[in-house]
């Protein structure tokens, strides 16, 4: 092996983070399900008429339903809705 074809395997095995799940992950371990994330952003609103998980009150403010604006989940440390491969910051 040369040494140009040892510095290229070394830099793919480099322990890298993922920019979705802030997991650690080599270039060997990443998968099509490695990465699990919420492609959405954790809101602060009522949902629209489409995705209604939930009523609130009348005198409820607007910024009452707090959730994942994918997959409707009102944890913020919840699981992700979503898997694919890993994604980092390098790439």
């Amino acid at each position: 092996m040369e040494k140009g074809e040892r510095v290229r395997e070394r830099e793919r095995e480099r322990e890298k983070i993922c920019k979705r799940c802030k997991q650690t992950f080599t270039s060997s371990s990443n998968a099509s399900s490695a990465c699990r994330f919420h492609p959405s952003i954790f809101v602060c609103r009522r949902h629209d008429d489409q995705k209604r998980y939930y009523e609130l009150g009348p005198e409820d403010p607007p910024y009452a339903a707090k959730f994942y604006d994918c997959c409707g989940a009102e944890d913020p440390e919840a699981s992700g809705c979503t898997t694919s491969f890993h994604v980092s910051y390098d790439d």
